[in-house]
């Protein structure tokens, strides 16, 4: 699996280049690709967003295809776009949210936090990853998919720092704005970037492969 990491770029951007990825797997699967970035500030609307969601939000705004609801994407975050073929996996939609999910738990748990998932097999629920923080269930990273041809793109976005922007303006995923919380909010000790993205691939990639079609 390639990793393709962008740094900061603008939404737009990085989107035509999950499209462009989206084609390579299509034609090869040996291009599948995790895409590593963060974005300027800009909250998306997935496909079942309503008006309600934004309550205030003064910058820009993104219609996506994706799944779920408002959300917001900053520099604080980092967002990772897997470009994978679901045919290798057996179609598995549910199983793909939930190794993304999986993989985030385990890197929380380098960081002693307990994490827990919100999507099951066959289970409505809203896909994420939450942390108990001071007695309270708090959200810690977005997840919202689209799949094409049996390829998947856009994917999670995980609150890495803290950010006063962040979600002002909005419910985030048709929560309050107080449900999110960071990991630099959650765990009082050193975080750096470049660690915490290399461990989420290693995470990530171990995941994706465990689905795999035998």
């Amino acid at each position: 699996m390639l990793i393709k990491n962008l740094g900061l770029i603008d939404y737009r951007e990085a989107y035509a280049i999950q499209l462009d990825y989206l084609e390579k797997v299509r034609q090869n699967p040996k291009e599948e690709t995790l895409i590593i970035c963060s974005h300027p500030s800009v909250v998306t609307l997935g496909k079942k967003s309503t008006p309600q969601d934004i309550i205030g939000w003064q910058g820009p705004v993104e219609n996506v295809e994706r799944g779920g609801k408002a959300t917001y994407h900053g520099p604080s975050q980092v967002v990772i776009y897997p470009i994978l073929d679901l045919k290798l996996r057996n179609q598995d939609i549910a199983g793909f949210l939930q190794a993304m999910e999986t993989a985030m738990i385990e890197c929380l748990a380098d960081y002693n936090l307990v994490a827990s998932g919100n999507h099951e097999r066959g289970k409505p629920g809203y896909t994420g990853v939450w942390i108990e923080h001071q007695g309270t269930k708090r959200k810690i990273a977005s997840i919202g998919v689209a799949v094409k041809r049996w390829i998947t793109y856009h994917g999670l976005a995980f609150n890495l720092f803290n950010d006063a922007q962040a979600f002002s303006g909005i419910n985030p995923c048709g929560f309050s704005t107080d449900t999110m919380i960071s990991l630099e909010d959650a765990y009082h000790g050193e975080i750096k970037r470049e660690k915490f993205e290399a461990s989420l691939c290693t995470s990530l990639e171990r995941e994706f492969t465990n689905l795999r079609n035998p």
